[in-house]
């Protein structure tokens, strides 16, 4: 897919070319913003309503006024869609920043908010989807209010980081050896068809695919329980995943070194893939189940 060079900003719809921002840009300088990852499947979004519910919360906690509605927010993001012909698999990025202004720690008076889109292709991770990923894990040394989607993500960033270095797809953080998330996703222990997590405090960002997961366990009868389990937890686990926007459901089959379960995805972990393809209307062309597994039933 070719993705024509379109974003979205507080001023309308420019080429990427066109896009500047003074030096003095508060997201810039101070990480002062919010910001929300759509995922597109098939030209369409996924979750959408639930990112710009967030987006909303998030710039409301940090004191940072919208330049649409959150119904002009929606008209605007499907505009993008079609002014950049989007038909494949991709996601949007959006950006939202206290604006620009002469540097000073304090919010700067009656200054508008900095706002941009775009979109990027973004094929599914086949491989990684079918067969499971290693993880590590490092201390959860970020600030106490996750739950906003900050731009704040320099610890996200080195966990990340330290995660690839090591041949690894994310890291797990964990506070007092109790997981609360992944640098960049949300984390889940499987144990005798029960699917744990951490509770949605302000410790965690709150997923749109982690509300996604909670609904499609209950479809599946697999019981869904907030709590936090530990590191130690993880060597009796039957079966682990992380989710997120980018990763879907990903199985999660070694933790630093550790196997988690038998070494391989496990049955929870790919009937809720099974369901998540479903949810997000995924063809079949595009599924990591071979057709005799996809007509398996997903509810019940």
């Amino acid at each position: 897919m070719s993705i024509k060079p379109y974003m979205l900003t507080d001023q309308g719809f420019v080429n990427q070319d066109e896009l500047r921002y003074p030096f003095e840009e508060r997201g810039l300088q101070f990480g002062d913003g919010v910001y929300e990852v759509i995922r597109i499947y098939s030209g369409q979004y996924y979750l959408i309503k639930e990112h710009v519910e967030r987006l909303f919360r998030s710039a409301e906690a940090i004191k940072i006024k919208m330049p649409f509605s959150k119904e002009e927010t929606y008209e605007k993001l499907n505009e993008l869609l079609e002014k950049n012909s989007v038909d494949g698999d991709a996601k949007v990025y959006l950006q939202l920043t206290r604006g620009s202004a002469p540097r000073d720690h304090a919010f700067p008076k009656d200054v508008p908010a900095n706002l941009y889109a775009y979109v990027q292709d973004l094929p599914r991770k086949m491989e990684a989807l079918q067969e499971g990923v290693s993880t590590i894990t490092q201390p959860d040394v970020r600030w106490d209010y996750c739950y906003i989607k900050s731009l704040n993500l320099l610890p996200n960033v080195l966990a990340k980081q330290e995660a690839t270095e090591k041949g690894a797809f994310e890291a797990i953080l964990h506070r007092n050896k109790k997981v609360t998330e992944g640098s960049s996703s949300n984390v889940y222990l499987v144990k005798d068809g029960i699917v744990y997590t951490h509770p949605a405090t302000e410790n965690i960002l709150h997923g749109c695919v982690r509300m996604r997961v909670e609904a499609l366990s209950r479809q599946l009868g697999f019981p869904f329980i907030q709590a936090a389990f530990s590191l130690e937890d993880i060597a009796e686990a039957d079966e682990l995943f992380i989710s997120s926007s980018t990763a879907e459901i990903m199985p999660v089959v070694k933790v630093d070194d550790v196997t988690v379960g038998s070494g391989n995805p496990g049955p929870v972990t790919q009937r809720l893939q099974q369901a998540y393809e479903k949810d997000a209307n995924i063809p079949q062309s595009k599924s990591i189940f071979p057709e005799a597994a996809q007509e398996r039933p997903v509810s019940g």
